[in-house]
């Protein structure tokens, strides 16, 4: 367990050069490479034959590269051979160039080796296997390599990859030229950022982790500090509740509304922090749109006038007061400025989204250095340039989870950067890939759950970065569970459902 109370477990995600430290520090402790990369070579033919052979051993066609990647695919070659199946290798460089563990692959396989441009020709496979590169590939792929990619891609057959698909930079998920577009990839001991950031994500296929002898304990060594989202990650903070629990020990929740133009935004936010375990919600709306609120019909989310920030400032003195939403249809006017100034000053937990966002990237209205209370906001890809666009040290990194990390650390604030990768970062440094989701997520409405979720486990005490990954890791389920159809309104009263089990213990 690390020094933040998270399991080191499979979700952990590991860096390019971390994995090249948990193989040092494997062959320290006395395991060979060569041995590694056995198991590695076997885990790749084990997933070789469940795509190539569903009624019979098939020709497969293995390209290799110079390095340890190709090594692998030496002994995935040879042990698919030992099993019946017709194997075809061909490898980009000369064998004799071959060094350390893959020398002694290439040497046990002890079988013919063609070009790249000559594999696959004679006898048309029914699987490619890409062994060309792996996770520490940096520069893009060129010359009779690329050829061999644009082949493959182009054959309609299947590809399985070894460690990441050839091209694909393991650690952010792009692309710097030509790339392989896998069915599956089998990856070693963690899974890498570019596995779970798009494009890297879709690119992959389906992956699988494989274990290859690196003991787990090697992960106290290398701290991780990104995680795949996973209930593991926040299971231990979620609210627990007994006996004596009442409404505003649950946790309340306020949520800063506009005018009479859009009341459903700040409604689908507040039954969202409901639905989710808070004990009360308010929406404290322009006095011009408590009729429209009140006339939505019998709701458990109660409604409140609230002229100006003077109004504010006594709501944010309850001291039941927990957690507050403001952004969701808040509008952009001179009331939601001032609602927004006077916010800055309280010490209250805060989810910050929508108009809220805008409103700080036009006005610059909330210091990006405070860090006096829990903060989270939760910018889709719009706003986040909007927000932190013109600032080359956060905008100019190569990666989404880069890029999330520089604007949690620089704003103070755990930042949820939205998308079909969603990725929740904290200033600390922590970070979470979620993978969770469906296009099904993409309708009015759906952010608008999301902050209220967030905003409703924060007034229940639970942490700012934990609140937020359990937040996103169940919008995206309930996305899965509802498909195509779905209405945001739909998402609060999936959560139940999916909240079974989840207390701690």
């Amino acid at each position: 367990m690390n020094e933040h109370g998270m399991i080191a477990s499979e979700a952990a995600l590991l860096t390019v050069e971390q994995m090249r430290a948990a193989d040092r520090f494997a062959t320290a402790t006395g395991i060979a490479g060569i041995a590694l990369m056995e198991a590695a070579g076997r885990a790749v033919a084990d997933a070789a034959a469940g795509l190539a052979n569903p009624e019979g051993a098939v020709p497969v066609a293995i390209l290799c590269g110079p390095g340890n990647n190709g090594g692998d695919g030496f002994v995935a070659g040879r042990v698919l051979r030992e099993r019946g199946f017709a194997v075809e290798i061909g490898m980009l460089g000369a064998p004799e160039a071959l060094k350390g563990d893959a020398a002694e692959a290439f040497r046990r396989w002890n079988g013919p080796v063609r070009s790249l441009a000559e594999t696959a020709i004679a006898t048309p496979p029914r699987l490619f296997i890409d062994a060309l590169f792996g996770a520490g590939l940096t520069r893009a792929v060129a010359g009779e390599a690329a050829v061999a990619i644009e082949r493959m891609n182009g054959s309609g057959l299947p590809i399985l990859a070894v460690d990441v698909p050839s091209g694909l930079d393991a650690d952010t998920g792009g692309a710097h030229g030509p790339v392989v577009r896998a069915s599956e990839t089998v990856t070693f001991f963690r899974l890498k950022p570019g596995h779970l950031l798009l494009p890297g994500r879709a690119l992959c296929g389906m992956v699988t982790l494989a274990e290859i002898g690196i003991p787990a304990e090697v992960l106290d060594q290398l701290d991780p500090q990104t995680w795949r989202n996973a209930p593991e990650l926040w299971r231990s903070s979620w609210p627990a509740h007994d006996a004596g629990t009442h409404k505003f020990s649950r946790g309340a929740v306020a949520v800063l509304a506009g005018g009479v133009a859009s009341v459903g935004a700040p409604r689908l936010g507040g039954r969202a922090a409901l639905r989710i375990g808070a004990g009360l919600v308010t929406i404290h709306c322009a006095p011009s749109a408590l009729l429209a609120h009140a006339s939505r019909g019998p709701d458990a989310v109660m409604q409140r006038p609230l002229a100006d920030a003077d109004a504010l400032a006594d709501v944010l003195s309850d001291r039941r007061l927990g957690a507050v939403l403001a952004g969701p249809a808040l509008g952009l006017d001179a009331r939601a400025k001032g609602l927004l100034q006077t916010l800055t000053g309280a010490n209250l937990a805060t989810v910050l989204d929508a108009d809220a966002l805008t409103l700080i990237a036009r006005k610059g209205l909330l210091p990006f250095a405070d860090r006096g209370r829990p903060l989270v906001m939760t910018p889709h890809e719009g706003e986040f340039q909007r927000l932190f666009g013109a600032m080359p040290e956060i905008a100019s990194l190569p990666s989404k989870l880069e890029r999330a990390r520089a604007a949690a650390r620089h704003s103070g604030a755990v930042l949820v950067y939205k998308g079909a990768d969603s990725v929740i970062a904290a200033p600390d440094g922590r970070a979470a890939i979620n993978t969770t989701g469906s296009a099904a997520l993409a309708t009015a409405g759906s952010g608008d759950v999301l902050g209220g979720m967030i905003a409703g486990l924060l007034a229940q005490g639970m942490p700012a970065f934990e609140a937020a990954a359990a937040a996103v890791w169940l919008h995206g389920r309930a996305g899965e569970e509802l498909g195509f159809g779905l209405i945001a309104d739909d998402l609060p009263e999936a959560l139940p459902h999916l909240m079974r089990g989840l207390p701690a213990g």
